[in-house]
């Protein structure tokens, strides 16, 4: 019987610099999801890669004195190690310079001339454009700011190829509607459909005035625009390309269409619009699902590299390797971005609620499990495993005859939440079976059944259940953690390859009696948090270098580190500063750090958003007179706006924000200078 195929990918991620942990958090889901697919058995193909055309390549290379292959080569390799180190299991991994990429996406346009002769045309384009992040921002000459990164868009004017996506706003709603589930989660869906029914223009898929590119066929002059080019990656990947048509690869025919496009929220649109369109033109199928997941922030703000506010991946891995002095630190990441947020939904990063949960979550919860199981097997039982005859499946205590329902219903549980994505749910209903087990050992007391000769068999009974359900959280959670549960499967005695395990298949009694279980040993250490934290941030400023700031948010009011960059009076004087008497402060639900602040500015009185709730009570806020940066653009976080900026020191380790005041009378709207 064949395989069912499963085909997932994540972005082609921008190759112009070093990648960050955000995009990290959505190689390591793909990774997940992967991992979870082969061990139910499906046939997996994983695509990864860098996206590695246009103006900001070139640009970056300029600067960098170097040529832009020489940048993207560089750069290609910053992705393949780190992916390496994260133990990211892809089966492709696509550049869109190699030359069978280029051949690809010269095909697919090709195929849609023929499919859809009136699809594309010539004609001028005047709009603006954010290089940073390869966005059209308008398709007005008129000044406009990139609504991801904040730069004012480039003018851009010049005769292109268009695609004409105004053609497809019908066959797009009409996809939306009988197919709900191309765009996930729903409200995303509910997006993408406002964005077409507000109506489609066409848009420009080609550029004269970049030449680093594919070039156009029978058109030299002209090079792909960036999305088209990219977006096709998803398909030369798995072999398009390939005859007249480009679909004659028997892996390419054998995968698509993809089954999940992983995603972050800010591209939905050329993913959910612009992708179908291209290939509703080309007569191609579409993929079966468009997921876009929430933003990893950084203190309430977007983690961006052309921002500045980033943190990186390989200090926390080799950091927290160092200080427990065993290979903790890929699992403790992986772990932490996929509890720490429900997916789909907007997640904070921080290093102290990472240090947090691999204290709490992994060295004292499975780890300690583990250790405590393993040990009193090896010291009670010889290190053997025991036999638990059926007909002793309800004997025992109330808690060790629900156990075993309990892991039935993990097992069942766990993996609904794994299809839906909901991997925090998962870990959750995982590490409540972790709890229920550590229970049982806490209330049936091993170590004094061991020295009652006469209760032997109830001594093997509670031990045996205990590895029985220790056996199906290190299966459940593999696909997240998956060094320590190798280690905890050794341990058990296992010697097929954990990831070959059914977890479809899942369920209680799958340890052979008899078995000599290995060595048991710690697999999740205790940290030291000041110590880990430190070794961390260390680390982060190597990779910054000398002079550079550590990521700072901005969104709450946090001030700017001392090391940052020099700016001008010039500069300065842009800012405009008041004093302002808070009048009143309240929690936002949901928001661990957020108040909604009302501050009086002097004649006005101005809603701010500000992350100081683990520093202050929001009802001992009201007089406290602040300083506010009252020019900033109006931005919405948790639905709610924010107009203005509270200024706050940062201190300790954890980074906890602390107002900035007046220690005399100043008056509402006073100038500060």
């Amino acid at each position: 019987m064949e395989k069912q195929k499963y085909y997932l990918t994540t972005p082609i991620y921008y190759a112009n610099s070093r990648p960050h942990v955000g995009s990290a958090y959505t190689t390591i889901v793909c990774d997940v999801i992967a991992r979870y697919r082969r061990m139910c058995g499906s046939e997996v193909a994983y695509t990864t890669g860098t996206d590695e055309h246009g103006v900001n390549i070139e640009r970056a290379a300029e600067k960098a004195g170097i040529t832009p292959q020489e940048l993207v080569d560089r750069n290609q390799k910053i992705f393949i190690e780190l992916w390496k180190l994260l133990g990211i299991h892809y089966t492709d991994f696509v550049r869109t310079t190699s030359v069978e990429h280029a051949r690809a996406v010269q095909i697919l346009v090709r195929r849609t001339l023929r499919r859809s002769p009136h699809a594309i045309y010539k004609a001028k384009y005047e709009g603006r454009y954010c290089i940073y992040d390869n966005l059209y921002v308008s398709d007005s000459p008129e000044p406009a700011d990139c609504p991801i990164c904040g730069r004012p868009a480039e003018l851009i004017s010049e005769e292109n190829y268009f695609f004409r996506l105004s053609a497809f706003q019908q066959r797009l709603l009409d996809l939306y509607e009988q197919h709900p589930e191309f765009v996930r989660p729903d409200f995303r869906l509910n997006e993408a459909r406002s964005f077409v029914e507000a109506g489609l223009k066409d848009v420009s898929i080609s550029r004269k005035s970049i030449k680093w590119g594919i070039p156009w066929p029978d058109d030299p002059e002209h090079v792909f625009y960036v999305w088209y080019d990219a977006l096709t990656s998803y398909m030369t990947a798995i072999g398009f390309g390939e005859g007249h048509e480009g679909d004659a690869n028997p892996k390419f025919r054998r995968f698509w269409p993809a089954d999940v496009h992983m995603i972050g929220k800010e591209i939905i649109r050329f993913h959910a619009v612009y992708w179908p369109a291209f290939l509703m033109a080309a007569e191609l199928p579409l993929p079966k699902q468009i997921f876009a997941h929430g933003w990893l922030l950084f203190e309430q703000e977007k983690m961006s590299k052309s921002r500045g506010n980033v943190a990186y991946p390989e200090p926390i891995v080799k950091g927290l390797d160092q200080v427990a002095g065993a290979k903790v630190g890929n699992d403790a990441l992986r772990y932490y971005l996929l509890r720490e947020t429900v997916f789909g939904q907007d997640g904070n990063f921080s290093r102290e609620a990472l240090i947090t949960r691999y204290n709490a979550d992994l060295a004292n919860g499975l780890g300690n499990l583990a250790s405590r199981v393993l040990t009193m097997i090896s010291q009670y039982l010889s290190g053997v495993l025991p036999d638990s005859p059926s007909s002793e499946a309800t004997t025992g205590g109330d808690l060790e005859i629900a156990l075993e329902g309990h892991a039935a219903d993990t097992c069942k549980i766990a993996r609904d939440c794994f299809d839906r994505f909901d991997f925090s749910g998962a870990l959750g209903q995982i590490w409540s079976l972790v709890g229920q087990t550590d229970q049982l050992l806490s209330l049936a007391k091993p170590w004094a059944l061991a020295g009652e000769e006469n209760r032997r068999r109830e001594l093997e009974r509670v031990l045996r259940r205990a590895a029985e359900a220790l056996r199906i959280a290190a299966v459940l959670s593999h696909p997240v953690i998956p060094e320590a549960t190798e280690k905890i499967w050794e341990q058990l005695g296992e010697t097929a390859k954990l990831a070959d395990v059914r977890i479809d298949e899942l369920g209680w009694a799958g340890l052979k009696p008899g078995t000599r279980i290995g060595k048991p040993g710690a697999v999740f250490p205790r940290l030291d948090k000041k110590q880990a934290w430190e070794r961390i941030e260390a680390m982060e400023q190597e990779i910054r270098g000398p002079g550079a700031s550590a990521p700072a948010g901005t969104a709450s009011g946090e001030t700017a580190s001392a090391g940052a960059a020099k700016i001008t009076i010039d500069d300065f004087q842009k800012i405009e500063l008041r004093a302002g008497v808070i009048q009143s402060a309240e929690r936002i639900p949901g928001a661990d750090k957020l108040l909604k602040i009302l501050v009086d500015i002097g004649g006005e009185v101005r809603q701010v958003l500000a992350g100081v709730a683990t520093s202050y009570a929001a009802e001992n806020l009201a007089g406290m007179k602040v300083v506010v940066v009252t020019n900033l653009a109006p931005r919405k976080m948790r639905g709610l706006e924010s107009n203005g900026m509270l200024l706050a020191a940062s201190t300790g380790p954890d980074g906890k924000p602390v107002l900035c005041t007046f220690a005399e009378e100043v008056s509402p709207g006073a100038k500060v200078r």
